[in-house]
């Protein structure tokens, strides 16, 4: 099988591998990239937004599979106009994307399908905005409804931070704070058939202790050992496949890769946000812990036939993913800070990186954006993977690197103590 896997960031990376360790797999394309995919990956230029050329780009390679990893392409539209030149792509298309693309949508869909969620208000004006707040009091939770790159939503007890980033943006969804600890539970899916994946928990704050601004992620971890033993069971019952009926049932089938942010409250499940594609930071240490062919999984949701495909296998053990980035993320980033040690880090047991903001510069590797890289560790527990990731980011320099050092740190204590 042939491959072409559509993106430049971290997500992306880890697909890549995956496919080019999967045997059924022949050849793994990517547009446009970066440089750490070139290692597994033929790397071709390509504008991810524009459908039509990557249409041509996968007739040219003759590929296979086209995957789809950003929301940006998805919501676009991108996997409409490959699919209407009859190439498979793992990727929703477009009417089915606006579970990610409108958080309003979401939240219709959601009340459609029964699937618990928080209470929520649609706001146009300053001033519906400010009665929605004073409506669910604080923490205040202000998303804004489109697109916003994972720095779109503001928590925060500071009524004027809350209206303020109300204003600033176009229409945004007003919702009542969910207590409790967050979970990501991904779901392939080909619209009908739901395999969910193993829960994973990423930390969305750029310090320790979920200190400072939002960010796309500084890190996660899987499995959660912590979690309710029938949490996957219970939200594919609850969540999962009452919204891909929903979607169905509307006649924009949702196919590809259905991503859950839960919040594990005292009033129990409820869905924080929907997303449309695997997330980044948490595909990087979940892949490296599936035990299944990666392209069988993305096929059969690409073609309707995942009902034939046996569901996801696991790796015993854990995987911890830590994001390092660059000076002045998430209000700024750097680019072209010269990177080191990615080699040395690689020689460790048990320890991959995974690029993201990665350039090439007069043929030194730089920084190019606000995530750097991943550094993934596997171990036997959630304690020996952490050892393995932080291992593998000390070997990791560039310029003003910056990290979280509690990645999984709760959880492996947790369990060590259990």
């Amino acid at each position: 099988m042939k491959t072409l896997v559509i993106g430049t960031g971290g997500r992306e990376h880890a697909l890549a591998r995956a496919l080019s360790l999967d045997p059924a797999v022949s050849e793994v394309h990517v547009a446009p990239g970066n440089p750490g995919m070139a290692v597994v990956a033929t790397l071709h230029d390509v504008d991810p937004l524009d459908g039509e050329a990557v249409a041509a780009l996968a007739l040219d390679l003759d590929v296979d599979l086209v995957v789809v990893g950003p929301e940006a392409p998805l919501v676009a539209g991108v996997a409409d106009v490959v699919t209407a030149r009859g190439i498979p792509v793992f990727g929703p298309q477009a009417a089915a994307a606006r579970l990610e693309g409108s958080k309003a949508f979401a939240k219709e869909i959601m009340a459609a399908a029964g699937v618990p969620t928080a209470a929520a208000r649609v706001c146009l004006t300053e001033a519906e905005a400010a009665a929605a707040l004073d409506e669910f009091g604080p923490p205040y939770v202000v998303k804004d409804d489109g697109l916003a790159a994972g720095k779109g939503v503001v928590v925060t007890e500071d009524r004027a931070e809350a209206l303020a980033h109300a204003v600033a943006c176009d229409r945004v969804v007003i919702e009542e704070y969910l207590d409790g600890p967050e979970v990501s539970l991904f779901a392939i899916t080909d619209g009908t058939t739901v395999y969910p994946l193993q829960p994973a928990q990423d930390f969305k704050r750029i310090g320790d202790d979920d200190a400072g601004p939002n960010t796309g992620g500084m890190g996660a971890y899987t499995p959660l050992p912590w979690a309710p033993a029938d949490l996957v069971a219970e939200v594919r019952r609850t969540v999962l496949e009452p919204t891909v009926a929903e979607m169905a049932r509307r006649g924009t089938p949702f196919a590809g890769l259905l991503y859950a942010g839960l919040a594990l409250t005292r009033r129990g499940v409820r869905v924080v946000e929907f997303n449309a594609r695997f997330g980044d930071p948490e595909t990087q240490p979940l892949l490296a812990l599936l035990d299944s062919p990666l392209s069988a999984l993305l096929m059969g949701a690409a073609t309707g036939t995942l009902a034939d495909v046996e569901p996801p296998r696991w790796k015993d053990g854990a995987a911890v993913g830590v994001v390092m980035a660059s000076a002045g993320y998430p209000a700024t980033s750097s680019s072209g800070d010269p990177i080191t040690g990615i080699d040395a880090a690689e020689a460790l047991p048990g320890v991959h990186v995974i690029h993201a903001g990665t350039a090439l510069q007069d043929g030194r590797l730089v920084t190019a954006g606000g995530r750097v890289l991943a550094v993934v560790g596997t171990g036997g527990d959630l304690a020996a993977a952490r050892a393995a990731a932080y291992a593998g980011v000390a070997e990791v320099a560039f310029p003003g690197a910056q990290h979280r050092t509690d990645i999984a740190r709760t959880a492996a204590e947790q369990a060590a103590s259990a």
